[in-house]
């Protein structure tokens, strides 16, 4: 999981720094964006004091209506507890009362232009991506016709001239070499490059290659979601059948199992296009449609 502070969102989203501007490097410990309602009337038992605080028109326009006495109390009770940041939305202005308190207790005090929601959903993406569980896997991950796909196997298999075959019939890469997975979400898992190698593919007898500069923008991507683990083995005689339908194995990654399928290698196969059969088999699958029961249904009617 990453680390990241208050600069990190101040910088991301561009926000106005009211208060606070030596505070910037307070760590934000929880990825969820959170917006005070039953605090400001005093109750605390499950207050998120760890997530960054938003304060969109309901609560400013809340605020506003207190008196002088009763808008310190409300507010005093809630940055005693130390929040990483707060975070005003829509531009709001009249808050030298959020200032003054936020400067005393050293708490950022952060602007946007941006609505509440939208704010909100930004934020909870950004961070929930950056402080996401994750791991690092030697392979391969590209995108087939929006199909996020992780190709595994020893090193000189021909994982990456496999990618290569793909990316020149129109598929995306992501990552080359070390694939960084990401648990985005309880049965998301979201595969990404480590930056070092970003856009880069190594290919035996070659060397990098940059395959943006070399096929255009469309050859890569930054990140996709990972739904299928395809492991490219060595060829072994008598070790492959033709049944209807292959009973699916998986392979799990921090918990999130992934349909796995081996594609033994042999000069003149076409792998490439395996790896396209196996990636439009799936999205067929997930449609609800079995090669395997059709035919049987067209035999059926020969009966």
């Amino acid at each position: 999981m990453n680390s990241i502070v208050v600069k990190d969102l101040v910088e991301k989203f561009g926000l106005e720094v009211l208060a606070g501007p030596s505070q910037l490097n307070r760590a934000i410990p929880k990825p969820e964006v959170h917006r005070p309602g039953l605090e400001f009337v005093g109750y605390f038992d499950f207050f998120s004091q760890d997530h960054i605080q938003l304060l969109g028109q309901k609560e400013i326009n809340y605020l506003h209506t207190l008196s002088e006495e009763e808008r310190n109390v409300r507010i005093g009770n809630i940055v005693k507890y130390h929040p990483p940041c707060f975070v005003v939305t829509w531009n709001q202005e009249g808050l030298k009362y959020l200032i003054k308190y936020c400067e005393e207790e050293n708490i950022p005090l952060l602007r946007t232009p941006l609505r509440t929601k939208k704010f909100q959903e930004l934020a909870n993406s950004y961070l929930g991506k950056l402080m996401a569980p994750q791991m690092t896997v030697h392979g391969v991950c590209v995108n087939v016709s929006g199909i996020g796909i992780l190709l595994r196997g020893k090193s000189g298999v021909g994982k990456s001239e496999t990618a290569h075959t793909l990316i020149r019939r129109g598929h995306r890469l992501v990552a080359d070499d070390v694939v960084v997975l990401k648990k985005t979400g309880p049965e998301t898992l979201l595969g990404t490059h480590d930056g070092k190698t970003k856009e880069f593919l190594a290919l035996r007898s070659i060397g990098l290659i940059n395959v943006s500069r070399l096929y255009g923008r469309s050859a890569f991507q930054d990140e996709t979601r990972v739904v299928l683990d395809i492991e490219l083995t060595k060829w072994q005689d008598n070790a492959l059948n033709n049944d209807l339908e292959l009973e699916t194995k998986f392979t799990e990654y921090m918990d999130i199992a992934i349909p796995h399928i081996e594609i033994q290698l042999q000069p003149g196969r076409d792998v490439a296009g395996l790896v396209e059969a196996a990636a439009n088999n799936w999205y067929l699958r997930q449609q609800g449609y079995s090669a395997m029961n059709d035919f049987l249904k067209r035999l059926e009617m020969d009966e």
